[in-house]
């Protein structure tokens, strides 16, 4: 293993693809914060819109590493770090780098700018991944730079672009992608298949999400509700994908409080939502191979069923592998 430029990128990109998807309408952005011998000090990634930026997190965490002060680490509004940060670092990031996935904030928005931040804090090199194409937030490494910072780019930018592209999708119209669970032996029926840390994972998704399409035998059979209630969020909006209209409406999916359900046999619906979340199998993933952007499995280590992807024919590149306590995670895109 070498252990360059890219190698601490590439820390930060693993980190940050934990968080894809539950960032919206934020981009999964993910941050390494490396000593003057090259030591490790700090690998984080955002984690949510509103909440601290992953350059923050990462500069919060070197600093407590380096200064052993612990009373930063129960700081979670991103002014109040920045504020600590500013009034105490006493020049220890001197002989620092940062690594980011993508170019650090220039506004003042919701949390305050981290290429402000970055530069006062006197880290003198900054490594960046992609280069941000918002009008709102760009500019960052220009801050960088006329603040006498050695700024270098580019680094890893295909691997940081797929990160980012979620992002940019949703800038330009929405992000879809398509979510489902399977067995060693690629089953994806008979009950529930996934970790409770992955189902978590998955509501945690749907509580940021915009719309869920799902079938409409799915429906019928399983009688779900499909909400966020494991991570105590938002339901999102339903769009049933179904020949025919009528429905029992008892089944709890209906019954959600403040949530509209759409019955349609298309999915003209999804031009009205940004960030889209499928739930299937194959028959759901054939029906809408045409409008997905990504593909998310969860793998359990687990034998059984009798149905699941059979009779489709397709490649994948694999953009990110994560393994959870029990599930192994895919982030993927056709090829």
């Amino acid at each position: 293993m070498v252990i360059d430029h890219s190698f601490y990128l590439s820390l930060a990109l693993n980190e940050a693809w934990k968080y894809q998807g539950l960032t919206y309408p934020n981009p999964a952005v993910g941050c390494c914060v490396v000593g003057e011998c090259g030591e490790i000090l700090a690998v984080e990634a955002h984690h949510k819109a509103g909440g601290p930026h992953a350059e923050v997190n990462a500069l919060k965490a070197a600093y407590c590493k380096l200064t052993n002060d612990n009373y930063i680490l129960a700081l979670e509004e991103s002014s109040d770090i920045h504020t600590h940060l500013l009034s105490n670092h006493h020049g220890i990031f001197h002989k620092t780098k940062l690594y980011t996935t993508l170019e650090p904030c220039s506004h003042y928005g919701k949390t305050p700018s981290c290429a402000s931040l970055i530069s006062e804090l006197g880290i003198e090199e900054v490594y960046v991944g992609s280069t941000d194409t918002n009008k709102q937030a760009a500019n960052g490494n220009m801050i960088l730079a006329m603040n006498n910072i050695s700024v270098y780019t580019e680094i890893l930018k295909k691997e940081c672009d797929a990160l980012l592209y979620p992002f940019i999708k949703t800038l330009q119209n929405n992000f879809i992608f398509f979510k489902w669970a399977q067995r060693l032996n690629g089953t994806t029926d008979k009950g529930i298949i996934s970790s409770k840390r992955s189902r978590e994972h998955v509501h945690a998704m749907r509580d940021v999400c915009d719309l869920l399409v799902i079938g409409g035998s799915t429906v019928r059979h399983d009688r779900p509700t499909l909400d966020a209630r494991l991570v105590n969020g938002k339901a999102p909006d339903i769009l049933i994908l179904s020949r025919e209209n009528e429905f029992d409406t008892t089944i709890p999916l209906f019954q959600v409080e403040g949530r509209k359900v759409f019955i349609s046999d298309n999915l003209e619906k999804l031009k009205e939502y940004k960030n889209i979340m499928i739930e299937g199998s194959a028959k759901m993933y054939e029906l809408t191979r045409d409008y997905v952007d990504y593909y998310l499995c969860y793998m359990a280590p687990s034998l059984g069923g009798d149905i699941g992807f059979s009779n489709i024919e397709d490649k994948f590149e694999i953009l990110n592998l994560q393994k959870e306590s029990e599930d192994i995670i895919m982030w993927m895109k056709r090829i």
